[in-house]
C-alpha cells in the first residue's frame, strides 16, 4: 500500500526484545519485590487468633454473585463444575484460574448463600485441613486476600465461624502480611490491603491494630492512583474497574460496621471513600451497554464481578441514590472519560463506545488488549458490533487471539497486533494514542483519534480514525497515514446478529433478533468472516465479523443506518 518500493515483511521480536520492551516500564519496586520474593518465603505464626472485636455499626448484606456450589463440596467456576474430594483443594484441575476460584470462597456470600451455610462450614472445615499454612496455590497472596475477606463477611452477616477457623482466618491474615504483592501492584495491591483492613476490624488488639495500619496506609497510597479522576480503574479494563469498585464498597461497609474502632488518623480516608465509589459508579453506569452488562475492552467478561444491577443495590443501600440522569429528550449525548480515555456516544436508538486511550499504567498491562480505536455498538437494545471479550487466562493459541487487534472492532495492519501483547499477561512494545477531536452540534456527534501502535513497523503507518454519529446513521472512517504492506477494518457481530451482503459486496443489513434491521453499506468490497464472542469466561461462540481492506492511501469507510 502506498508509493515506492515493496515493503519488508513485518520482523518477529526476538524473546531478548520482547523482555526488553517489558521489563523497562516496570517500576524498581516491582524487580525488587520480585526478587524478594524468590530469595525469602517466610512463615506465619501458628499462635492463636487476637479476640473478635465488638460491631458498633450497622452491616449491610454485600453484593452477590450468582451461587457456585451446586451441591455440597461440588463447585462452578468459569463454566464447568467439579466436584472436589475431601482435602484435594490442589489436585489437577481446568485451569490454574479455576483452581484460584476454588480457593476464593465467594459462595459464602453468593445468591441464596445463608441455605448452604453446612455447605460452607463443611467446605471451610476442610480447607483447612487440606491447606496447611503457607502450602499450594491457596495461600497465594491474592485468593488469601479474597478468602479473608469473604470469610469475614461471612461472620459479620450472621455465620459462626469455628475456632478452628478464627485461627486459621487469623494465620492466613499473617501470611498476607509478609507476602503483599508489590512485585504486581494494581489491583492486586488493592486487594491485599482491603484484606487486612477487614482483618485489622474483625479482630483487635496490637497484631490486629498492625493489619489495620498496613491495610489503610497501603490504601492511602494506591487509591489516588488506582482510581482516576473521571472514576475509572487505572487498568482501562471494565471487569477489573467493576471488582474495584466492590472492593471501595467493602470498605464502606467494614468502615461503617467497625466506625468507633478506627484510628482518629484513618477516619479522613474512611470518609473519601463514598466520594470514590460516587464517581466509580458513575464511570460503570457509562461503560454499560443497553442490556445492562458491561462493555469488552481489554480483559473483560461477564459473571465474575456482581452484576452492575446487583452493584447499584448495594451501592444504593451505602451510599445512597445515583445522581440524576440526565433526561433522555432524544438529543445526541456525548460523554467523555477523558482519564481513562472512554468515550459514550448516545443517539435515540444506539450506544456507542470508544476506546481512544492507554491500555493502562505502562508499568501494569498484564490485562490489557491490542483493542486501541475499538469500538462496540448496541442498537435497539441489542449488542451489534462487539470486540471479542475473554474466555481464559491460560497462556496459548486462545488466549493471544483473544488479546490480539484482529480479535476487536479496529484495523489490522500488516496482520500484526497494535500493541505487542505475549504470555498472557504481557505487553512489548503499545500503542499510544494521539490527536483525539471532538465535536458536537445539534445533528451530528464528531470523534476523530489517531495511534502511533504501527510505527514499528517498515513504513512507519499510523493508523487514524473518526466516527460520525447522528440520529439515523453512524459512518466510520479509517485512513493509513504512512506505507504498509495491507490493512484491514474489521467491525465484529455479536452472534445474536444475522449478517447480509448483497451482490457487489458493498451493502447488505444486519438483521437483529428483535426483528429490527440496520442497514450497511461501505468505501470497498466486504467479506464475510469467522470470529469468536468471548462473553463469560470458559464460553467462546462462533460470531462473524464484516472485514473491509483499506485501500492504498485513500480512506475507507462503513456506515450504519437505521
Amino acid at each position: 500500500m502506498g508509493t515506492g518500493p515493496p515493503l519488508p515483511a513485518p520482523t518477529t521480536d526476538s524473546r531478548m526484545t520482547l523482555y526488553f520492551h517489558t521489563l523497562r516500564h516496570l517500576r524498581p519496586v516491582q524487580v525488587a519485590n520480585r526478587v524478594w520474593r524468590h530469595l525469602y518465603r517466610p512463615s506465619p505464626s501458628m499462635r492463636p487468633p487476637p479476640p473478635r472485636r465488638p460491631l458498633t455499626g450497622p452491616w449491610t448484606a454485600p453484593a452477590s454473585r450468582a451461587a457456585s456450589m451446586p451441591a455440597p463440596m461440588t463447585f462452578r467456576f468459569l463454566n464447568e463444575t467439579r466436584p472436589i474430594a475431601r482435602g484435594q483443594w490442589n489436585a489437577s484441575f481446568p485451569s490454574d484460574l479455576w483452581r484460584y476460584n476454588l480457593h476464593y470462597f465467594d459462595d459464602l456470600n453468593a445468591q441464596g448463600a445463608q441455605a448452604r451455610r453446612d455447605w460452607h462450614a463443611e467446605a471451610i472445615e476442610d480447607w483447612i485441613s487440606g491447606n496447611p499454612p503457607a502450602a499450594g496455590a491457596g495461600w497465594d497472596a491474592y485468593p488469601t486476600s479474597l478468602r479473608i475477606v469473604n470469610w469475614t463477611k461471612w461472620a459479620l452477616g450472621g455465620a459462626l465461624l469455628s475456632e478452628p477457623a478464627l485461627r486459621s482466618l487469623a494465620i492466613q491474615a499473617r501470611a498476607l502480611r509478609q507476602r503483599l504483592e508489590f512485585h504486581l501492584l494494581g489491583n492486586h495491591l488493592l486487594a491485599n490491603a482491603k484484606a487486612l483492613v477487614f482483618a485489622g476490624l474483625f479482630f483487635e488488639g496490637e497484631e490486629a491494630d498492625q493489619w489495620l495500619h498496613k491495610g489503610m496506609s497501603t490504601l492511602a497510597d494506591q487509591l489516588p492512583e488506582q482510581i482516576l479522576a473521571d472514576g475509572g480503574h487505572f487498568e482501562r479494563s471494565t471487569l477489573y474497574h467493576a471488582l474495584a469498585l466492590e472492593d471501595v464498597l467493602d470498605l464502606i461497609n467494614v468502615g461503617t460496621a467497625f466506625r468507633t474502632s478506627l484510628p482518629r488518623r484513618w477516619l479522613a480516608l474512611a470518609d473519601s471513600w463514598p466520594d470514590i465509589a460516587r464517581r466509580m459508579r458513575a464511570w460503570l453506569s457509562s461503560m454499560l451497554h443497553p442490556d445492562g452488562e458491561i462493555s469488552f475492552f481489554n480483559d473483560a467478561a461477564t459473571g465474575v464481578a456482581p452484576s452492575p444491577a446487583e452493584m447499584e443495590r448495594y451501592a444504593g443501600a451505602l451510599i445512597g441514590p445515583p445522581a440524576p440522569q440526565v433526561a433522555d429528550d432524544g438529543a445526541l449525548r456525548l460523554t467523555h472519560l477523558a482519564d481513562s480515555g472512554y468515550l459514550r456516544l448516545d443517539a435515540p436508538d444506539v450506544t456507542l463506545l470508544l476506546d481512544a486511550g492507554a491500555l493502562g499504567p505502562d508499568y501494569l498491562l498484564g490485562h490489557a488488549h491490542a483493542d486501541t480505536l475499538s469500538f462496540e455498538l448496541s442498537a435497539f437494545g441489542q449488542r451489534v458490533i462487539v470486540n471479542g471479550g475473554t474466555s481464559t487466562y491460560t497462556a496459548g493459541a486462545v488466549r493471544d487471539a483473544e488479546r490480539g487487534t484482529a480479535a476487536h472492532s479496529t484495523v489490522t495492519v500488516d496482520g500484526v497486533d497494535s500493541s505487542k501483547v505475549w504470555a498472557s499477561f504481557r505487553v512489548a512494545r503499545r500503542a499510544k494514542p494521539f490527536d483525539l477531536q471532538l465535536a458536537q452540534n445539534t445533528d451530528e456527534i464528531r470523534v476523530q483519534c489517531a495511534h502511533d501502535g504501527y510505527r514499528r513497523l517498515p513504513g512507519k503507518p499510523v493508523h487514524r480514525r473518526s466516527w460520525r454519529l447522528t440520529e439515523r446513521a453512524l459512518r466510520v472512517e479509517d485512513r493509513i497515514e504512512g506505507r504498509c504492506r495491507s490493512a484491514v477494518a474489521r467491525f465484529h457481530l455479536h452472534p445474536d446478529v444475522a449478517p447480509s451482503i448483497d451482490a457487489t459486496a458493498t451493502s447488505g443489513q444486519l438483521c437483529l433478533p428483535n426483528g429490527r434491521a440496520l442497514r450497511w453499506r461501505a468505501s470497498g468490497t466486504v467479506r464475510i468472516e469467522s470470529s469468536h464472542f468471548a462473553p463469560e469466561f470458559g464460553r467462546r461462540l462462533p460470531a462473524r465479523c464484516l472485514a473491509l481492506q483499506l485501500p492504498g492511501d485513500d480512506p475507507a469507510w462503513l456506515e450504519l443506518a437505521w
